[in-house]
């Protein structure tokens, strides 16, 4: 049996979802608030990630 590859999110895709501009997703990655790896030149964030990311907001927020 297989598994799926996990989704990797390039940041304007996570831009996007987070309705929040470049600067500020890339602040989130050098604080380690995000998680993302790079392969080369590329950024690329798991969805996991960004599902984390949002989990930990929300639970702050509570």
């Amino acid at each position: 049996m297989t598994t799926a590859p996990p989704e990797l999110l390039t940041v304007p895709e996570v831009m996007a979802r987070l309705k929040l501009g470049r600067t500020k997703v890339y602040d989130l990655i050098r604080s380690k608030r995000l998680v993302s790896i790079t392969e080369g030149r590329s950024r690329r964030i798991p969805a996991s990630a960004l599902h984390d990311y949002l989990q930990a907001r929300l639970e702050e927020a509570a």
